[in-house]
């Protein structure tokens, strides 16, 4: 079974794709979601978490303060570094699970959808890689729009990422979300197509997706 990363900076339309694929029945998990998951009370996270970044981390009824632990770890370098160390075992283990599950279930494609996938251990975890890009102001439209925030604070936002050449260099696969959504359907076709190919052994050549 092959593991496809899904990535993109943000209001590219990395969410509409993957539901694109999952209406195809294809298992699919979000990295992101995961990554929540685990700081629910009672986490084996939250223990080590609080002796780390405070025990005010954790409300009296031992619910995570999430903008207060987001505050300390990602003030710093190192603070960032520590929140991985502690978070990311239980990340990659609950994805361990969820692809051995698919796989036992004969799946020939696995989609891990995931905004930081290329540079973390969750790209090496990849078989393939698609990065789905927008023109920059129509992301921070989408942004805006989505999170009811200023055009600055998304340009900014789309900024702090790594920059799409990065992203670029490191996909198998690119879809160019610069039209209307029934194109971006097309693309999602031609790509799911060329995947299956290739995980059933019909096809060995990289194919070329996107305008």
């Amino acid at each position: 079974m092959k593991v496809i990363g899904i990535t993109g900076r943000s209001g590219c339309g990395k969410s509409t794709l993957t539901n694109m694929i999952r209406e195809q029945k294809y298992p699919c998990v979000d990295a992101d979601q995961l990554s929540r998951d685990i700081l629910e009370p009672g986490s084996s996270c939250l223990v080590p978490l609080a002796e780390v970044f405070g025990k005010d981390i954790l409300d009296e009824n031992g619910a995570l303060r999430r903008r207060i632990l987001a505050d300390r770890a990602f003030a710093t370098p190192e603070g960032t570094a520590r929140l991985n160390e502690i978070t990311h075992p239980e990340i990659f283990n609950r994805l361990e699970q969820a692809i051995a599950q698919a796989d036992a279930a004969g799946e020939g494609l696995f989609f891990l959808d995931g905004a930081v996938i290329v540079g973390t251990p969750f790209e090496t975890r990849c078989d393939k890689i698609i990065l789905i890009t927008a023109p920059y102001e129509v992301s921070v439209q989408r942004i805006c729009a989505r999170d009811g925030i200023s055009p600055e604070m998304a340009r900014r936002r789309l900024d702090a990422q790594l920059p799409e050449t990065t992203l670029r260099e490191a996909a198998d696969f690119v879809i160019e979300n610069n039209g209307t959504l029934s194109q971006m359907e097309q693309q999602c076709r031609a790509l799911l197509d060329a995947l299956r190919k290739e995980a059933y052994g019909q096809e060995k050549t990289k194919p070329t997706v996107g305008s």
